[in-house]
């Protein structure tokens, strides 16, 4: 199958299960995944480390999801939150979408957290946690 923009190249052989190869054998499939290179990841994984604020990171999900077909779930677990290990960032499985990031791009958004605590702030009083009584 020809793509029309540049893919990312595949990884070692028995290393990621991100079915790649698979993916582009399919007639009709989602690819946009494929189009976040090496380089493109370093650039969307420094974007995460480096958020402003709520609406910055909930743009971010919006255009991850909109461009490459990436789902982010965040949300505050059910335990205490006491730290910031205590929030849930859940990157949807995607065929296509390495294994190391699905694992970076959660660090990523954790790291922006502990230098922005006021974002985790937001997330947990837009789930009702910190609002008051």
């Amino acid at each position: 199958m020809t793509v029309a923009f540049p893919i990312r190249k595949e990884c070692p052989p028995g290393l990621c299960i991100c079915e790649r190869e698979r993916l582009l054998e399919q007639a009709g499939a989602d690819l946009r995944v494929l189009q976040l290179t090496l380089q493109e990841e370093k650039r969307l994984l420094d974007r995460l480390e480096n958020l402003a604020d709520l609406a910055d990171l909930e743009r971010m999900q919006v255009r991850m999801h909109q461009q490459l077909g990436i789902a982010v779930q965040i949300t505050p677990s059910f335990n205490e939150v006491r730290t910031m290990r205590g929030i849930s960032i859940v990157v949807e499985a995607l065929p296509g979408l390495c294994r190391k990031t699905r694992q970076a791009i959660p660090t990523a958004i954790r790291r922006s957290l502990e230098r922005h605590p006021e974002i985790a702030y937001a997330i947990l009083n837009s789930n009702d946690l910190l609002r008051d009584a």
